[in-house]
């Protein structure tokens, strides 16, 4: 635990924020090697499915991040104002809600999996490994959400270096069991998804025992956990908010995949592989952001209103300053950085063409999390929710549509949306990025997120 209401702003906060992604460093290291061996040992067939699958999993899961990051909020305002019997409250709450999802999403998942395919127009060839890679990975729901729940928690009481330890843990552990799977076993792309289920159950199950029998305001045993309604009306109110601002993000790019999806195979598997690289560069303002949520929670709770303005510009600095470094470094290495994936020439251009649009806007992207991240401190999600629903359904989305492609109708029951430009999509990345930005800097200023103390 640590206490973030006393000591220079930027660095509690860099010092907050660094485990987390040293943490997400090796978590993306993972998420690039998987897709090296997807890509090199499997083919690019199999890495497009592998991309496919990601935004329908992150829309299944995202209003228990939503809960979870209410939870996180509250229990670092209980925190701040050392209200602990709340904050064990909160923790009970969390953990129960998250058990009792991962069920139900798991079921919901696996029965439906090919019609969730066929909903984004994922080539025929394409879906048969995209199934069973995803219903694989739904079979480990439970140790994913108990995984981030129990780092959820630790970050809402200012320890973001326990979740570190057991995150480099899990990662070893995949790409270890990737290889072997995958390289030596000859598993296909079933391998992969084994291999992550089995990394999170161990990281997770590590994770409790330990705790268990260190924290002192963490004992968790399924028995004991006690349920408290009034706490889960807080964390619904608070995190239904970015519950939803998960749901429509994972909608707009299955939405966005579905656009992609109609350029064919290469454009998806080089559309998946430039993700990845992506991840990895916006991941430092994920981190930040994360970081100066708990900051201000705890000096709201505190009321120590004039450290939450010291903060956020220091975040905005440090994230971008790095912004600037990963978006000179891709640009220069684009063309190595797409070979590691395939050695297919064209998935490779068509991965250079998205980064040479792309990652020159990644530091609109930081100031946008960054300046949402002290609303959601404060316990304001819902406008966030509309910054990013703006941006990405009244921006992004519209833009792709107008920008790649054309929408042929010959009856009113007759109509097909035919590919043009591809690089309508790449453009309309940063644009939802700038115009969210904007509206989230002007909301600042207006100030109406102070009076959403907990």
């Amino acid at each position: 635990m640590k206490d973030l209401t006393t000591g220079k702003e930027g660095k509690l906060i860099f010092q907050f924020a660094l485990p987390m992604l040293i943490g997400n460093v090796f978590q993306q290291l993972y998420n690039i090697i998987d897709s090296v061996i997807v890509g090199n040992f499997i083919g690019k067939e199999a890495l497009s499915a592998v991309g496919a699958s990601f935004p329908i999993f992150f829309a299944l899961i995202s209003l228990v991040i939503g809960f979870a990051m209410g939870s996180t909020i509250l229990i670092s305002q209980f925190f701040g104002a050392k209200k602990i019997d709340q904050v064990k409250q909160t923790i009970d709450t969390l953990y129960i809600v998250a058990f009792i999802t991962s069920i139900f999403i798991t079921i919901f998942g696996i029965i439906f999996s090919k019609q969730l395919f066929l909903l984004i127009d994922l080539p025929e060839a394409i879906i048969p490994q995209a199934k069973l890679y995803f219903n694989v990975l739904m079979l480990g729901n439970i140790s994913v959400f108990g995984f981030n729940a129990t780092t959820a928690i630790l970050r809402g009481l200012g320890d973001s270096k326990t979740p570190l330890y057991f995150l480099i843990i899990s990662t070893v552990i995949n790409i270890v069991l990737d290889i072997l799977f995958v390289v030596v076993f000859k598993w296909g792309i079933a391998g992969t998804a084994i291999a992550t289920v089995i990394a999170y159950t161990v990281a997770f199950i590590s994770a409790i025992i330990y705790l268990n029998k260190t924290h002192k305001l963490i004992n968790i045993s399924v028995l004991k956990l006690q349920f408290s309604k009034s706490i889960f009306a807080k964390s619904i109110k608070i995190g239904l908010p970015s519950g939803f601002q998960s749901l429509f993000v994972a909608l707009g790019m299955i939405v966005l995949f579905s656009i992609v999806n109609k350029f064919g195979t290469d454009v998806i598997a080089a559309y998946s592989a430039a993700m990845r690289i992506d991840t990895f560069a916006i991941m430092p303002a994920m981190n930040f952001s994360i970081a100066l949520t708990a900051f201000v929670g705890q000096n709201i709770g505190a009321k120590k209103y004039d450290r939450v303005k010291k903060g956020l510009i220091a975040t905005i600095i440090m994230t971008s300053i790095i912004s600037i470094v990963f978006s000179i470094i891709i640009v220069i290495f684009s063309h190595s950085l797409m070979n590691i994936f395939t050695p297919d020439a064209n998935v490779i251009a068509i991965g250079v063409e998205y980064f040479f649009i792309v990652s020159f806007f990644y530091i609109a992207f930081s100031i946008l999390f960054s300046v949402n991240s002290v609303f959601r401190g404060a316990g304001d999600t819902l406008f966030p929710m509309f910054i990013t629903l703006f941006a990405l359904w009244a921006v992004r989305v519209p833009l792709a549509y107008v920008f790649a492609t054309h929408l042929e109708i010959n009856t009113i029951l007759n109509w097909e949306i035919i590919p043009i430009d591809r690089k309508g999509i790449w453009w309309s990345i940063p644009f939802g990025w700038l115009s969210g930005m904007v509206l989230s800097i002007i909301y600042y200023f207006m100030g109406r997120w102070k009076k959403y103390k907990v």
